[in-house]
């Protein structure tokens, strides 16, 4: 056995003895770490023990695979990485600033199975044969997706996504070069209005961070109610509920989807209601509690503002046959108020592509949309439209002429 194994079993057993768990209480787990270490290192001056070259490294080692998650604990504490994803035992990638690359990590396929165990104990989730996908969340708020056989051709295929906050605020954006000044600025008084913002963009745009963003704009007084399918939304309000979906159980009851959580919702007396992500039927609830008055944010995923609002017109219709498009679309042109588009840049930079306005207005089955600010020689710029309901932003004390840096035209004077 090699010095790490052995302080590995050591550390083990002090840790049972002690009757400690490594994953609710890590922080107890380093300082048995270290005792042993230290106590190995005297041991081997007078025993033959396998050398201890590096104390530090070891005592790293055994703590991450004690209280931590093994080799991929040194990706989830770098800043750095993103996200972290295992194709097979001998392809572990991760993402940088937006691009993969391939690390040097090996496991075995029993050493993955453990791992993904012991990053769901603390979840309460599974996964076997009858339920072969799980959504989880790390205890450091990372977003776990595993994927086994026969789904998958041969290996388990885990993805972890860390989320790496970068900004907590819209002027906190700014600065990372995601949007400028003044569509910032925008953004915030329309939150601030009690517009309804839905953002759209691809994987890894940086949709969760901008939606985070918005809701911090939400005046402090209101009552935010957040549904979201594994907990990523962090909300910096003192009166806030997070609720998450959850799995059916062993006997294939007690599942709690996000439709139901949206339903649920309504009755909580929201001020404002925040959807991680639609995706499928669950549009169809968001869409009636926002026809309700009660204003509301989400995101999706889509390639433009344009295909977001189309999506949203598609969605609600898997919900039943008895729900047409007739009833969809105009309730979406009424419901959505500010698109807001983000892009990967080649570089894995994340910017705002588009701001539009969705005015409430359908021609030929179309929902109209007004750009507000749009991309035009590669950077986001202030166009010639408008966001609807002015008299929203009246009441709320904003002058939106001086926002906007150009005076409303006397057409669009107090009306929508």
């Amino acid at each position: 056995m090699t010095a790490i194994e052995i302080i590995d079993a050591e550390v083990r057993d002090v840790v049972r003895r002690e009757g400690l768990d490594p994953v609710a209480e890590p922080s107890a787990i380093r300082p048995i770490v270290d005792r042993v270490v230290a106590n190995y290192d005297e041991r081997s001056l007078t025993q033959a023990l396998p050398p201890l070259r590096d104390r530090q490294a070891v005592a790293r080692a055994v703590l991450d695979a004690v209280a931590g998650f093994g080799p991929l604990q040194p990706y989830l504490d770098d800043p750095t990485v993103e996200e972290i994803w295992i194709n097979e035992p001998s392809k572990v990638f991760i993402a940088r600033h937006g691009r993969s690359e391939l690390t040097t990590t090996i496991f075995t396929a029993t050493e993955i199975r453990d791992l993904v165990e012991r990053m769901l104990k603390s979840s309460g989730r599974r996964i076997d044969l009858s339920s072969p996908f799980v959504d989880a969340m790390l205890p450091d708020g990372s977003r776990l997706h595993v994927v086994i056989p026969d789904i998958t051709a041969e290996h388990w295929a885990v993805n972890i996504r860390k989320f790496v906050v970068r900004a907590n605020h819209l002027d906190e954006l700014v600065i990372l070069g995601t949007l400028t000044a003044p569509a910032a600025s925008f953004l915030d008084t329309c939150v601030v209005a009690g517009l309804n913002v839905l953002v759209a963009g691809g994987t890894q745009a940086g949709k969760t961070t901008m939606l985070n963003c918005l809701t911090a704009a939400v005046p402090a007084r209101e009552r935010v109610i957040t549904c979201e399918e594994v907990f990523e939304l962090k909300v910096p309000l003192p009166d806030v509920v997070r609720m998450q979906t959850r799995q059916p159980n062993l006997e294939g009851t007690g599942e709690i989807s996000l439709r139901h959580l949206v339903r649920e919702a309504l009755r909580m007396r929201p001020q404002r209601i925040v959807v991680g992500e639609v995706r499928q039927h669950e549009c169809l609830d968001l869409l009636i509690a926002l026809n309700s008055g009660i204003p509301g944010m989400c995101t999706i995923h889509a390639n433009s503002a344009r295909e977001a609002v189309t999506k949203m017109c598609t969605l609600p219709l898997l919900a039943g046959e008895n729900i047409g498009s007739r009833f969809v679309v105009p309730t979406v042109a009424g419901c959505i108020d500010i698109v807001v588009h983000l892009a990967t840049e080649p570089d894995g930079s994340r910017t705002v592509r588009e701001i539009v306005g969705v005015p409430g207005r359908v021609e030929g089955d179309v929902v109209e949309l007004e750009p507000i600010f749009g991309w035009r020689s590669g950077q986001l710029v202030r166009v010639d439209g408008y966001p609807p309901h002015l008299d929203r932003f009246e009441r709320a004390g904003i002058d939106v002429a001086r926002v906007l840096g150009r005076s409303i035209p006397a057409e669009r004077e107090g009306g929508a």
